[in-house]
């Protein structure tokens, strides 16, 4: 048995959510989480450095450096829970903060400085993830869809599960040992913009704010032409493609809408992109099993179990035993392990890369 620790912090950028789950073979048990938010300093320079600007090589060092000591502050906390010390876990698995993923340019760029985590939590990390991947010709995301099965996938019972963060992907898992995995579009990162902007609120907390307003169909109809969203899998997206000047640019050839309008239009345009992908790709399912930060807010799911329809189960991960929020940071704890035993952690029918890979590479504490 072995114990491992898995970090990530999304596209939605409000913090570092871990795990701390031990390893039994294939078996995986959840000992604790825990979960630290990003001072809004730390979150305005993250989201600065998801476009071009001065200095940026530098700043994103720095952030890098802010970074790992989130990521410290949250190993220590999941060790304090568990009451387990650092020689007692065998690596902690870092995703790192997405701030560039240009799959199509051959690169993506998640800033870390997982040598300075294994430096102030003494013990060994795993670290960069996507880009083995990458190199071998794939999109070098989604790579949750290989946990997903491993966690969530049943002989003989088709079911798709949908993560929605900043971003949402879906995983459909057929029953026979196949799976489809890609980035459907906007999660909750066009939502969290525009509340942001107008309500100065990181987050329209269970769909409060869109719940007073009602859908623009003709803003979604708008959304909706993006050329991303017909493109066939695999395929994964960003903040490179999705993010608050590509929403006002479609909103300039619109009469204008109320803000509250415009938020329940965008929560909208996420069930119905997720919805539209499952429809085609789902393989049949007739559950849908949601995870990430889009899980707890009920307005989408609503949304999303209507453009379903009642013949289709919507849940959250909860269901099978997994809450919605800690699914991803255990996927890493899950590929940290993948990788300690040398085995893949890509799905190449996912991605596009020529083959199986091992992901990863390692920082000895």
């Amino acid at each position: 048995m072995a114990l491992y620790i898995g970090l990530m912090s999304g596209t939605s950028l409000d913090g570092v959510d871990g795990a701390l789950a031990q390893f039994d073979g294939d078996r995986m048990t959840t000992i604790a989480a825990a979960y630290i938010t990003f001072p809004p300093s730390l979150r305005a320079e993250l989201m600065a450095l998801q476009a071009t600007g001065a200095n940026e090589i530098e700043r994103e060092a720095l952030a890098a450096n802010q970074l790992a000591q989130h990521y410290a502050q949250c190993v220590a906390e999941l060790l304090r829970e568990a009451g387990k010390r650092p020689q007692d876990v065998r690596a902690v698995a870092a995703h790192g903060q997405t701030i560039r993923h240009r799959p199509e340019l051959g690169f993506t760029r998640q800033t870390n400085n997982p040598a300075l985590l294994a430096e102030l939590c003494g013990i060994d990390v795993i670290a960069d993830f996507r880009s083995r991947d990458i190199a071998a010709g794939g999109q070098g995301a989604p790579l949750v869809p290989a946990f997903h099965q491993a966690l969530f996938g049943q002989q003989g019972q088709a079911r798709v599960v949908a993560n929605i963060g900043g971003m949402s992907n879906i995983s459909v898992l057929s029953g026979d040992g196949r799976v489809i995995g890609f980035d459907t579009g906007p999660g909750n990162v066009l939502m969290d913009g525009w509340i942001g902007r107008h309500r100065q609120q990181e987050y329209d907390a269970d769909g409060a704010w869109a719940a007073s307003g009602k859908v623009v169909p003709e803003l979604l109809a708008e959304l909706l032409k993006e050329p991303y969203l017909a493109l066939p899998a695999p395929k994964s997206t960003g903040r490179d493609l999705f993010h608050l000047d590509w929403l006002d640019a479609r909103l300039a050839v619109h009469a204008p809408a109320a803000p509250e309008d415009v938020q329940r239009t965008l929560t909208q345009y996420t069930a119905v992109t997720l919805a539209d992908a499952i429809k085609a790709c789902g393989g049949g399912a007739d559950a849908v099993y949601v995870c990430g930060g889009g899980a707890y807010n009920s307005v989408l799911m609503e949304a999303l179990s209507q453009e379903l329809g009642k013949q289709v189960l919507v849940a959250s991960t909860q269901a099978l035993g997994i809450a919605p929020n800690r699914v991803e940071a255990l996927a890493f704890a899950w590929l940290g392990y993948r990788f300690s035993e040398r085995l893949a952690g890509n799905l190449p029918a996912v991605t596009g890369a020529q083959g199986e890979r091992v992901l990863g590479a390692l920082y000895p504490h």
